[in-house]
C-alpha cells in the first residue's frame, strides 16, 4: 500500500494536516466552484455546501483514510472506500474529475499550510490521494460496469401517495418502456430534477418498494429549513411541483446498505424517521422470500403520524414467522407501541444478530453501543447515513 517513506512522513505529519484539515477542504471546495461553477450547479448538494456538511465528510474521510494507511499498512479501508464509491457511482462521477479535484485540493493544502508543505511531505500526501482515488475508480468501474445501464434515464410518476405530512411516496416506471433492472433491499437511486433557476441538482432516495416490482418506489422526506441549514431544495421540488404524469431522472441503483446471505441468523432491522425506507423494502424482501429466521424490528418516531410507511411496516414484519416488531413514539404512543425514544434495554437480541441501522447519526450510535453491549459483533452491524457520512468526521 503506501511506500514505507510516504508512511513515515505520513505519520510525522498526520496531527498537523488533520487540525488543518477543515480549513484545507473549505479552501478546496471554493477553489473549485470558483474555476468549475458547474459542479456546484449540476453535481455537488447545494444545501450541504451551505450547511458545511460536505466539508466535514471529507475532512473525515481523508483523515481516516490516512488513519488507516499508517495504522495499517498490508488493509484497506474497503468498507468505507465501497461507501464512498456506490454514492460517488450514483452521481456519474467520472474518473477524469479525480485530476479537477487533486488540483485544487493540493493547491489549498499549500495556501493552508504554506512552508511545512516540502517535497517530502507534498509528494506522501500526493500518494496517500491517489491510493484512495485510485481505489475508488476501480471501485466505480466495476459498479458501472454491474449497472449496465446509462447513467441516467427518464422516469415517469404513476402514482404519488402522501404518507404523513412532510413524507411523499412516488412510484415511477421508465418512459422508454424499457425493462426495470434488478436491484437489492435498501440500495437507494440518484434523483435528478431542474429547479427554477436552471440547476440541475442532484439527491440520493431510499428504494422503499419490494425488489422485484415492475416500477420503482421512493419515499421522501421534505427538508424543512432550520438551525442546521437551509431548505432542502430537491426535497422541496418534488413535494410542491412533482404529480403524475412528472418525469424525473434516475440513476441505476446503487448503495451497500444490502442483507447479507447469512441464512436464517437473526436479524434486527433498527431505524428513526425516514430512515424507515430501507428497512420496509429489507422487510419485504424477506417476506417475499420465506425468510423463517428471526426478525426484530425496531423503528422510532416523533409520533404514530409521522411514521411514514408505517401500514407496510407492519404489514411486511407480520408475514415473517418469527418477526417482532417494537415501535417507540416520542407522544401519542399507542398501547402496543412505547413512548420515548428507541431503548434495546428490554429486547432480547442474541449475539449472532446481524443489525441494520437507518436513522439520524445519534440514533444509529446509541443502538449501535447497545448492541455491541448484548455481544453483537462490531463486524455485523450495517448502517447508512442519509447524506453526507458524518460519522467518519466525528470518529
Amino acid at each position: 500500500m503506501l511506500s514505507e517513506p510516504s508512511a513515515a512522513t505520513v505519520r510525522a505529519t498526520l496531527p498537523v494536516v488533520g487540525a488543518a484539515i477543515g480549513e484545507i477542504t473549505e479552501r478546496f471546495y471554493a477553489r473549485l466552484f470558483a474555476a468549475h461553477p458547474a459542479l456546484l450547479r449540476d453535481l455537488f448538494n447545494r444545501g450541504n455546501q451551505a450547511a458545511g456538511t460536505q466539508r466535514q465528510a471529507l475532512a473525515g474521510s481523508i483523515a481516516a483514510f490516512a488513519t488507516h494507511l499508517v495504522e495499517h499498512p498490508d488493509a484497506r479501508p474497503d468498507a468505507m472506500l465501497a461507501r464512498i464509491a456506490h454514492k460517488h457511482a450514483s452521481l456519474g462521477v467520472a474518473p477524469e474529475q479525480y485530476e479537477v479535484v487533486h488540483e485544487h485540493l493540493f493547491a489549498a493544502i499549500v495556501e493552508v499550510l504554506g512552508e511545512a508543505v516540502t517535497p517530502e511531505v507534498a509528494a506522501a500526501w500526493d500518494e496517500v490521494y491517489w491510493l484512495m482515488a485510485n481505489a475508488l475508480i476501480a471501485i466505480e468501474k466495476r459498479l458501472y460496469e454491474e449497472s449496465g445501464g446509462a447513467a441516467w434515464r427518464p422516469w415517469e410518476v404513476v402514482e404519488r401517495i402522501v404518507e404523513t405530512a412532510d413524507v411523499v411516496t412516488f412510484r415511477l416506471r421508465p418512459v422508454d418502456g424499457g425493462p426495470v433492472r434488478a436491484f437489492r433491499a435498501g440500495q437507494y437511486v440518484s434523483v435528478r430534477v431542474e429547479l427554477p433557476d436552471g440547476a440541475r441538482q442532484i439527491r440520493q432516495y431510499s428504494l422503499s418498494g419490494a425488489p422485484g416490482a415492475a416500477v420503482r418506489q421512493i419515499s421522501v422526506k421534505r427538508v424543512p429549513e432550520d438551525a442546521a441549514g437551509p431548505a432542502g431544495e430537491v426535497s422541496g421540488h418534488l413535494h410542491a411541483r412533482v404529480r403524475e404524469g412528472d418525469v424525473v431522472e434516475l440513476s441505476e441503483p446503487y448503495g451497500d446498505l444490502v442483507l447479507d446471505d447469512a441464512g436464517d441468523a437473526p436479524l434486527l432491522l433498527a431505524s428513526a424517521g425516514i430512515g424507515v425506507t430501507p428497512m420496509v423494502a429489507m422487510l419485504a424482501h424477506l417476506a417475499q422470500d420465506g425468510h423463517a429466521g428471526p426478525v426484530t424490528v425496531v423503528h422510532a418516531d416523533r409520533s404514530p403520524a409521522a411514521h411514514a410507511l408505517r401500514a407496510d411496516h407492519e404489514a411486511h414484519a407480520a408475514k415473517l414467522p418469527q418477526a417482532s416488531a417494537r415501535f417507540f413514539y416520542e407522544q401519542d404512543a399507542p398501547g402496543d407501541a412505547r413512548t420515548g425514544l428507541a431503548d434495546l434495554t428490554d429486547v432480547p437480541v442474541a449475539p449472532a444478530t446481524h443489525a441494520y441501522l437507518c436513522g439520524p447519526l445519534p440514533f444509529m450510535r446509541a443502538i449501535r453501543a447497545q448492541l455491541i453491549a448484548k455481544g453483537v459483533a462490531p463486524a455485523n452491524i450495517h448502517y447508512e447515513v442519509f447524506g453526507p457520512d458524518l460519522w467518519l468526521a466525528a470518529a
